[in-house]
């Protein structure tokens, strides 16, 4: 179907094919990438990451082996640590993710954590019961 003799397309016609199916393809130099879930955050380190543009649909493809961390375990560079602290020394980030998660406002996502020695996880299922 593409090309004959078993060998395929080569990269440059592969490109021009695409170029005109309206897709089109950019590496990203990204230093990280964190995918967070409800339960925990997949932090890939150095990763290899594609973003194609297909007609107006973007779609971001990373490559690479994730480091798993618990919610709440914060991020890894001092900068983040150092800004994202409320006051009572709770992350934000913390407190928009319990709020979310919870369905309740930061105030009351606040007061969770704190019951809960700090911990996301605990606060959420304690504002769910």
């Amino acid at each position: 179907m593409f090309g004959g003799g078993g060998g395929g397309l080569d990269s440059r016609k592969m490109q021009q094919m695409m170029k005109q199916m309206g897709i089109d393809i950019d590496e990203l130099d990204a230093e990280e990438v964190i995918i967070r879930t409800a339960d925990e955050e997949l932090v890939f380190e150095n990763p290899d990451v594609q973003h194609m543009d297909a007609q107006g649909q973007d779609t971001y493809n990373v490559v690479g082996t994730p480091n798993t961390r618990e919610l709440g375990e914060g991020s890894t560079t001092e900068a983040d640590e150092s800004t994202d602290d409320s006051d009572d020394g709770i992350p934000q980030e913390d407190i928009e993710t319990v709020a979310d998660a919870a369905g309740v406002s930061q105030d009351q996502a606040r007061e969770a954590l704190e019951a809960n020695d700090g911990m996301p996880l605990d606060a959420i299922e304690s504002l769910e019961e």
